[in-house]
């Protein structure tokens, strides 16, 4: 379904260019209002990072849910699974996040929750959407929305996180080192961890408004690198701005990606009796995700890339455990969409039940190597994927790797790209057949 704001997460972009204009934010919480929140006394709860522009849209988004009748409830600086479990928790209409996730600061977002804390479907955005086109129409005055603010949100999304890890069980002796990418996490992170008994080292705490994301968090590992060699750590945890994504370090420094992450919860719910149904991953999942979870005989599928494709997968399939590479896990015998602090969690547990290092925990699964080539485009992607040449090449380089690897091919949801992918067992025809088809793309799309 063709969406003209709302993207795969939310609706997003520049601050200060449409769709992430004042005006625009008003609108949208009036045109949201009216969708999600029907009944009289209807609730919503407005949850956001540490982007200085967060205070703007915050405003605007109050103002617009004001319009239609419906209370807001403002949550503050917050995580955006603490506003998901919040929504369910407190019995609102829904939960809105003021986000743009890794993005640097001057890019912003706004992504909402349904009353059961999942994302909201493309039909429900489509009304809003649709909505958004209409002329704004208030309601009489004496029916206006009122906002106020929930002062404890972080506390109770702190219990909820530490309520997710076994109750016997401790992180004491453990010296984490954790970098909150100076994003939403920056209260609530150290204060989980620290209460489960860890020594927590932090960095990434100190957000200014604009330093979210900067040379920090899951998208920039160097300083949490450099913080874990430093002071000995026996790991160390990334989350990203909004702190739906984590990914890992080993006491060595060697990146533990989302794949790995998968990898891990998945083999230790296994061996608990708790994995239910397949663990979904995206196409752009490791092939050496694939053959590990074969072996230990799970099933794995692919979904699209995004979170909410993955998520559409499981629920299809009856799964609790999905995941992208960028480290978005989805827990769902846990919580209702992404969060980074609960997924470490879950890893620091596997730790502990198997009395093993996450660099141990990890080495069961070997990832195959990746080649991605982005090709420019001057036309559509279409007419260059449907090309009788490329679509040979991708035969062709497929026929030569066999079993030993796989092929992707797709146009970029962002930008004039076609984004060539192949993995295979060895590094070198890895590279030769993306080179291979890469150069096919290019001829036709020149």
């Amino acid at each position: 379904m063709k969406r003209k704001y709302f993207g795969t997460d939310g609706v997003r972009g520049p601050v200060g260019a449409v769709p992430m204009t004042p005006d625009f934010a008003l609108k949208l919480g009036w045109a949201a209002g009216c969708v999600l929140a029907r009944t009289k006394g209807a609730r919503v709860l407005i949850g956001k990072d540490t982007r200085r522009s967060g205070y703007m849209f915050e405003s605007a988004l109050e103002a617009g849910f004001a319009a239609a009748g419906v209370e807001s409830d403002m949550l503050g600086p917050i995580p955006t699974p603490g506003v998901a479990y919040l929504t369910r928790a407190l019995r609102a209409q829904a939960g809105v996040v003021i986000s743009a996730s890794h993005n640097p600061h001057h890019d912003n977002g706004v992504k909402f929750f349904g009353p059961d804390g999942g994302k909201l479907s493309d039909e429900v955005e489509a009304e809003i959407e649709a909505l958004i086109e209409q002329p704004l129409e208030c309601v009489p005055s004496d029916q206006l929305g009122r906002a106020r603010r929930i002062d404890d949100a972080q506390g109770r999304y702190i219990e909820f996180c530490k309520s997710s890890f076994p109750l016997n069980r401790s992180l004491a002796g453990l010296r984490i080192a954790l970098d909150c990418a100076n994003g939403a996490a920056y209260r609530t992170a150290p204060a989980v961890f620290a209460e489960l008994g860890a020594e927590v080292i932090v960095i990434g705490d100190r957000p200014d408004g604009f330093n979210i994301n900067r040379d920090c968090g899951s998208t920039h590992l160097g300083a949490l690198k450099r913080t874990v060699a430093e002071r000995k750590a026996n790991l160390g945890i990334a989350l990203d701005g909004d702190a739906d994504r984590c990914l890992m370090l080993t006491a060595d420094g060697r990146e533990i990606d989302g794949d790995e992450i998968l990898f891990i919860i998945a083999r230790s719910r296994l061996a608990a009796g708790a994995l239910r149904g397949p663990v979904v991953g995206t196409l752009m999942s490791n092939l050496g995700l694939e053959r590990a979870l074969e072996t230990l005989g799970i099933e794995f599928q692919r979904a699209k890339v995004g979170d909410r494709y993955v998520m559409e997968m499981l629920k299809a399939g009856g799964g609790e455990l999905g995941g992208e590479t960028s480290g978005h896990t989805l827990c769902l015998d846990r919580t209702s969409t992404g969060d980074g602090t609960v997924t470490a969690l879950q890893v620091l547990a596997a730790m502990l039940d198997t009395g093993r290092s996450l660099g141990e925990l990890a080495s069961g699964m070997s990832k195959f190597p990746q080649v991605l080539i982005n090709v420019k485009l001057a036309g559509k992607a279409d007419a260059v994927m449907a090309s009788p040449a490329v679509q040979a090449a991708v035969r062709e380089a497929e026929a030569r790797l066999g079993a030993r690897g796989r092929v992707l091919l797709r146009p970029s949801g962002t930008e004039p790209l076609i984004r060539v992918m192949v993995e295979a067992q060895e590094e070198g025809e890895t590279q030769s057949a993306a080179e291979f088809i890469a150069a096919q793309v290019r001829a036709v799309a020149a």
